[in-house]
């Protein structure tokens, strides 16, 4: 099974755009340093990586479903990073 044209673009703009989230995700890991962070933004953009891999997965189109899935885990770990910080 090949991926269409199409398919083969979406999937360089998820390697694109997913990778770009693992630099900040180390950098907040390494530092502990949240608090140029909005917490609101980072809810709300979770929760939108949640909603497009749902979406992928319901009309099968993987490129938006593995990216959506990949950005879940940087995104997450910068979101309960943040979450942490607040409590402290």
């Amino acid at each position: 099974m090949s991926a269409s044209p199409s398919d083969a673009l979406g999937y360089v703009a998820a390697v694109l755009t997913t990778s770009s989230f693992f630099p900040q995700a180390l950098k907040t890991l390494r530092t502990r340093d949240t608090s140029g962070i909005s917490l609101g933004m980072y809810l709300m953009f979770t929760s939108g990586i949640v909603v497009w891999a749902i979406f992928g997965l319901v009309t099968g189109n993987g490129p938006v479903l593995i990216s959506n899935i990949i950005t879940a885990l940087p995104a997450g770990l910068i979101l309960q990073r943040k979450i942490v910080n607040l409590r402290r």
